[in-house]
């Protein structure tokens, strides 16, 4: 599938460049980031149905670009089937939500992680991980980021503790990678990216990291997982309670601007 995305996004790429195009220019056309059309051409993300169609007509591909999204639907089946068992129901509807919102009091969510970030963790797994696991692993997480970039965008919103920025897993390279993207991420529009600050003496979420979805057409669903066990949750009164407690963390998370002046700070400090 990599090597598939890769090829794609050299085509995009040499389309690009052939059109005397930036990627900055490209991606203010077709709605995406600088960044995101750079990871598109790096075969890093997912290039969406929407943007094949838009580049195609942009970049003057004959539909060069158009044809291939069949290829890239059936890419991302496979990459589905390539989590982990006891967490594929939940990868499927993430794949449908319209809605999703995110406390993390351990990691950086899988939906905001760089790839760098993502490898260092599932190389520091225990018991290890194979060399070829890692990489399966590595692209079903970021091929699972597409959702970012569908339109119409869902709703998004996340709650970060801050102990989980303040430790530079994989060192301070990736891990100051991993903070700019949660500066891009928490200036585009239709995400929220809060940070839950260690100071506060109350804390709604010390039963532990949880995500709630809503998928096309369906109710709010929740999530929680602990270790390789993981449970979806759709008792309506259990949804509400998680829906509240949420709600509970964001007021006492900073704010959306205060979060990102304190990513800023925390990038100024090294």
């Amino acid at each position: 599938m990599s090597d598939f995305f890769r090829a794609l996004g050299k085509q995009i790429k040499l389309l690009r460049e052939r059109a005397g195009m930036t990627q900055k220019e490209l991606g203010n056309q077709v709605g995406y980031t600088e960044a995101m059309i750079g990871s598109v051409e790096r075969g890093k993300r997912t290039p969406q149905p929407e943007l094949l169609d838009a580049a195609d007509k942009l970049l003057n591909a004959g539909g060069l670009l158009s044809i291939a999204k069949d290829d890239v639907q059936q890419a991302k089946a496979k990459a589905r089937v390539r989590h982990p068992a006891w967490f594929r129901d939940y990868a499927g509807l993430e794949a449908e939500a319209v809605e999703l919102h995110d406390y993390s009091t351990l990691l950086i969510p899988g939906l905001l992680q760089t790839e760098a970030h993502a490898r260092a963790l599932y190389e520091m797994r225990q018991p290890l991980l194979s060399e070829e696991v890692i990489e399966i692993r590595v692209s079903a997480r970021l091929a699972r980021q597409e959702i970012l970039t569908r339109w119409p965008r869902a709703m998004f919103s996340w709650v970060i503790d801050e102990s989980v920025l303040r430790r530079p897993l994989g060192g301070w390279a990736i891990h100051s990678e991993q903070l700019r993207r949660l500066l891009e991420v928490g200036q585009t529009r239709g995400m929220v990216v809060q940070i839950l600050p260690l100071d506060r003496t109350e804390h709604a979420g010390m039963g532990g990291s949880f995500k709630l979805l809503t998928p096309k057409g369906r109710p709010q669903t929740g999530y929680i997982e602990v270790q390789t066990s993981s449970r979806l949750i759709t008792d309506q009164d259990e949804v509400r309670i998680m829906n509240a407690r949420y709600g509970t963390l964001r007021a006492q998370a900073l704010t959306p601007h205060e979060s990102l002046s304190l990513i800023e700070k925390m990038l100024g400090e090294r």
